[in-house]
């Protein structure tokens, strides 16, 4: 439905995305993680059709946007910190309406809905500086579904809310792709919210798309020079890290959950990089896989079975051993 093709975005020389496809599928659930500046929420306003991209094109239903009107009234971007009208949280809800021209019926009925959905029922009569930060991001994803756009998007719609409202946020946007044929792209840097929520995670690192997944993404300070065999000890967090690169300066690392051996003790192996640490937490994304999240240091996540987990004994809490090999750590 809709894509960015051939996508270089620069502000001034600087080059903030270089993406040679991005598609948001019909019906799809999107979430895009990556750290800070990586240009998440410069993806998402090229998406909104709210800048130009410098070259390249964004289509919408495989056609060429050339102009912004109509297709400005498909897709709904909802910013990491919205503005909110002057007036009450209902007038707000209510305005969106009005200019599409939703009968007058209908406008109380439909906010009602919304309102309920997004747990801000209670918020209707008050204003902009009567709300918490955490409630007016809620509202402005409330104005939005409102008007049902075909794709909604989101930039770190949970970043003010405690777990409970994010737990409603989720679960309202749910009930809304189960409801119509709605697309939502959502930027987030919560890793778990990210995998519990979209059907298709894709990581950003320095403007482009990253060649492996999310987790493990450390932006770093490579060092001039090179060691043996072209082996560099890289400062990520507390630990060091090796890894077999020539680059110098301004990096990300990145190492795939799946490169990563786990065990209760340190295993007699070729790998340059081992860490002791404590297990943090496991979740099961899918059927008999788990990912075991923890502190060596840094955050590190692993994959493994769930017959691995139980044969090892991980608890949360508990002792774990991470252990890679230098070549197995993605520079770029």
């Amino acid at each position: 439905m809709l894509e960015l093709v051939g996508v270089v975005h620069r502000y001034e020389s600087r080059i903030v995305l270089d993406i040679e496809r991005f598609q948001v599928p019909p019906g799809s659930g999107v979430a895009i993680v990556g750290p800070n500046g990586s240009g998440k929420s410069t993806l998402l306003r090229l998406l909104a059709l709210l800048e130009r991209p410098t070259q390249g094109e964004v289509r919408l239903d495989g056609a060429v946007v050339t102009g912004t009107s109509g297709a400005r009234r498909r897709v709904t971007l909802v910013e990491q910190r919205p503005v909110l009208f002057r007036g009450t949280v209902r007038e707000n809800l209510r305005f969106g309406l009005e200019v599409r021209g939703t009968k007058r019926t209908d406008v109380n009925r439909v906010i009602d809905n919304v309102a309920g959905r997004l747990g801000i029922t209670s918020l209707l009569n008050r204003r902009r500086h009567e709300l918490s930060d955490g409630e007016v991001q809620r509202v402005a994803v409330a104005r939005a579904l409102a008007v049902e756009p075909d794709v909604l998007l989101l930039d770190e719609p949970t970043s003010s809310a405690d777990r409970a409202a994010a737990q409603t946020l989720y679960r309202a946007l749910a009930e809304e792709r189960a409801r119509r044929p709605l697309a939502i792209c959502l930027a987030s840097h919560q890793l778990e919210d990210a995998y519990r929520w979209a059907d298709d995670v894709r990581a950003l690192a320095e403007g482009k798309l990253a060649p492996v997944t999310p987790e493990n993404l450390f932006r770093v300070e490579l060092p001039p020079g090179t060691g043996d065999a072209g082996l560099k000890h890289v400062c990520v967090g507390s630990i060091e890290v090796a890894a077999t690169t020539d680059k110098t300066g301004p990096a990300i690392l990145a190492v795939s959950p799946t490169d990563i051996f786990v065990s209760r003790e340190p295993l007699a192996s070729s790998a340059r990089n081992v860490f002791s640490g404590r297990v943090t937490r496991l979740s099961h994304r899918r059927p008999g896989v788990v990912h075991v999240a923890a502190d060596v240091g840094v955050e590190l996540v692993a994959v493994i079975t769930e017959d691995a987990v139980r044969d090892l004994g991980l608890v949360p809490g508990g002792p774990v051993v991470f252990s890679f090999k230098a070549s197995a750590v993605r520079v770029f």
